[in-house]
């Protein structure tokens, strides 16, 4: 006899000490998942206060209100008749633990603190809780009085347990859990667990999604079962943007699987499933003597059945659930799709009247703005598709009034309310780049500003001129090294101030009501950075930057696939444009370029950038490993690459180390971007390290004596000196 549950996993759009906003969305969630007939609903982790709270998490009053958030969820009428895994922090004799709250029907079932927490990379959570290092433990907890009054208990059940129904058993697995070598779902179901619940705040980065979800698919078709898996979606306050895609899956079969990118606050998949294909599964005899054997959990009963009885059954809701084929994006819809989701999220949750940037008419500034128009795009849709939340936010976003009934009718208007681009030209700019960035900005509908930035330049200048009675000069004109990146910095640094100016004064001086001002949007892309190449406090000092954690190859992949996508043919000329910052005078016999400024192509600043932080090599490191792959054939991508000798690799690794070590420092006021690539340098708690770097003497002599044997025995000289040996 088949006996179908009905199980619902939810991705919210929670927002960091949103304790309003969040206990609304998990009570819709709730709702919604019961109107499908689901009996367990599973949501994101931490998903009462917000995942991204960070050191707020050492305050009290955080658990005092996720105390009284969970009561008004449990105590609402509409939250009844449904076993409800909810996420949020508790404090259990003085220790802080990121928790699983289990309920039903106004009583708590089981308290499940996390076993081992996410602690590298964008994650700290042992900064804020301590692992619950007890497997298999479960002791009392003395409930919060807020909570107790609602559920007439004094003491529930905390530590790591199972929950046994009159039907079947599950238990919980919180994120960071199912990507251990020993995830708890292995011995857990050896001891008789059939549902897994998964919440997690998993957050977007390029590509990531399929290992993700390979991983969880894995979990079931190897321990078999049923698996959960809820995240949290959209930017909850900092610079991540989660991307959902919770799922259900059994016996390594996906079922159901939420979108990716979506501008939808809450969203709830549920799948119906036999538990008789979990049992029949599990029917191997090697399977059976391991289980006797397995690690004993303590066992918390629940008075209620989560299949439905046969006479019980609504059949136009519990039709099983077949399994589905997944379907990812590709890096340039990830792109277009993640960095306008997080736009979207942080344009309506601070109350900005719209974006301001200064489009260059290059690449990077022209990456930035084709997002903002996918973001437009993602709103039409989204109203089109009935999203009242989303016409709500447009029309209080562009200055409507409250009874407006302004409806945009395609992504240019909206565009064009809500997003001023401005062309900062000066004596060294050239006609191409003026003409690119007007006919961008007419193709994507914004308001365009063009002006001449020569008059403020020649004032400042003028300015250390009357006191020190020097004129500096650029490169072109004589002057010396110092004089012409102190010309090309001022204008540089004024664009920054006029940005700032434009986006303050532009909604006011277009009449919309209320004033308010712009969010000015920066554009530099992750290899500059790491290289540091830009300035301080010039146009890459912005509120936010979308495209600061994507790679110049990525960014190019991803206009191209615009022109044709987005219907943007202009897209080509950028493509075809070679990168410049403009700032020096075009003469016949030199144009400004940023690869030769940087001394360093675009391809080789991601290959440095992943070997120092993917791969967690220095420079001696990065040298051995380029050996093998650029200085080898077997290792070259293209038979045409060009080989490189050891002396050349040297160069290359030492240039680098070198103009990142003494850049580093810019770092620490990089703008913040939207995180999209592993090996981005943001200093803010992605990638922590000095600021202020001495040589790198030791490292570069190891290079240079290495170099030197090579040379010497592709020489024929004979054999390395036995003093000069290294202990490697």
């Amino acid at each position: 006899m088949a006996h179908l549950v009905t199980l619902a996993c939810c991705s919210l759009n929670q927002w960091a000490l949103d304790f309003t906003g969040n206990s609304r969305r998990i009570k819709e969630s709730i709702v919604k998942a019961k109107a499908a007939g689901a009996i367990l609903r599973v949501g994101p982790e931490l998903e009462i206060t917000g995942y991204g709270c960070l050191d707020h998490f050492l305050e009290g009053d955080i658990f005092l209100h996720a105390w009284e958030t969970l009561a008004t969820i449990i105590d609402d009428d509409a939250c009844q008749d449904i076993v409800l895994d909810i996420g949020m922090p508790v404090r259990h004799k003085n220790v802080r633990y990121n928790c699983r709250i289990i309920c039903h029907n106004r009583k708590i079932i089981l308290i499940r603190p996390k076993l081992w927490l996410a602690n590298d990379g964008n994650y700290r959570e042992m900064r804020y809780f301590t692992p619950w290092m007890r497997p298999g433990h479960v002791e009392d907890y003395y409930l919060e009085s807020i909570v107790g009054r609602i559920t007439g208990q004094t003491e529930v059940p905390f530590g790591d347990g199972i929950i046994s129904t009159k039907d079947t058993c599950f238990a919980c697995e919180t994120c960071e859990e199912l990507f251990t070598p020993t995830a708890p779902h292995g011995p857990m179901g050896l001891d008789g667990v059939e549902i897994f619940t998964n919440s997690s705040g998993s957050h977007f980065e390029l590509r990531k999604l399929k290992t993700r979800l390979e991983l969880i698919v894995g979990a079931t078709r190897l321990s078999k079962g049923v698996y959960m898996y809820a995240n949290q979606k959209g930017c909850d306050g900092d610079r991540l943007y989660y991307d959902g895609s919770s799922m259900i899956i059994c016996n390594g079969n996906v079922l159901a699987h939420g979108s990716q990118f979506s501008l939808d606050d809450v969203e709830v998949v549920t799948a119906t499933i036999d538990l008789e294909e979990v049992r029949s599964a599990r029917s191997a005899p090697s399977r059976g003597l391991q289980s006797q054997q397995a690690q004993k959990y303590p066992r918390i009963n629940l008075d209620v059945r989560l299949s439905k009885r046969v006479d019980d059954r609504d059949y136009h809701l519990q039709a099983q659930s077949l399994p589905i084929n997944l379907q990812y994006h590709e890096p340039e819809e990830e792109i277009a799709l993640g960095g306008a989701c997080w736009l979207w999220d942080y344009l309506r949750r601070s109350h900005a009247a719209g974006f301001f940037i200064p489009l260059s008419g290059g690449i990077d500034s022209c990456a930035t703005s084709v997002m903002v128009f996918s973001m437009c795009r993602l709103v039409i849709s989204a109203i089109d598709k009935g999203n009242k939340q989303v016409l709500q936010d447009a029309r209080r976003i562009a200055g409507e009034a409250d009874d407006t009934d302004w409806v945009p009718a395609n992504p240019q208007e909206l565009m064009n309310r809500i997003f001023c681009t401005s062309y900062m030209g000066s004596q060294n700019s050239s006609s191409e780049t003026r003409t690119r960035a007007r006919d961008l900005s007419h193709g994507m509908g914004s308001y365009h500003v063009n002006i001449d930035i020569d008059s403020v330049t020649t004032a400042i200048v003028n300015i250390f001129f009357s006191w020190s009675k020097w004129m500096p000069r650029f490169k072109s004109g004589g002057g010396s090294f110092a004089e012409n990146l102190a010309l090309q910095n001022i204008q540089a640094r004024s664009r920054m101030v006029l940005a700032y100016l434009f986006a303050q004064l532009l909604p006011t001086f277009r009449g919309r009501r209320g004033g308010g001002s712009l969010l000015v949007l920066g554009s530099a892309n992750v290899d500059e950075a790491l290289r540091g190449y830009l300035t301080k406090y010039d146009c890459s000092s912005a509120d936010i930057n979308p495209i600061g954690g994507i790679s110049k190859k990525d960014l190019k992949s991803f206009i191209d696939w615009a022109a044709t996508n987005y219907d943007l043919p202009i897209l080509q000329k950028f493509l075809w444009a070679v990168p410049t910052a403009e700032l020096e005078p075009i003469t016949s016999s030199y144009v400004q370029s940023d690869e030769a400024d940087m001394g360093i192509t675009y391809a080789e600043l991601s290959t440095f950038g992943r070997l120092r932080k993917n791969d967690k090599l220095g420079p001696w490191g990065a040298y051995c490993k380029l050996l093998s792959t650029w200085g080898s054939q077997k290792s070259a991508q293209d038979p045409n690459d060009q080989l490189l000798s050891a002396r050349q690799i040297a160069h290359k690794t030492k240039f680098f180390f070198t103009k990142y070590a003494i850049n580093r420092h810019k770092m620490t006021v990089l703008t913040p971007c939207l995180h999209m690539e592993q090996y981005s340098p943001d200093d803010n708690r992605f990638d922590l390290r000095p600021f202020l770097y001495p040589g790198f003497d030791w490292q570069y002599a190891k290079i240079d004596r290495d170099v030197e044997r090579r040379e010497k025995a592709e020489k024929g000289t004979g054999k390395e000196e036995e003093e000069e040996a290294d202990v490697d």
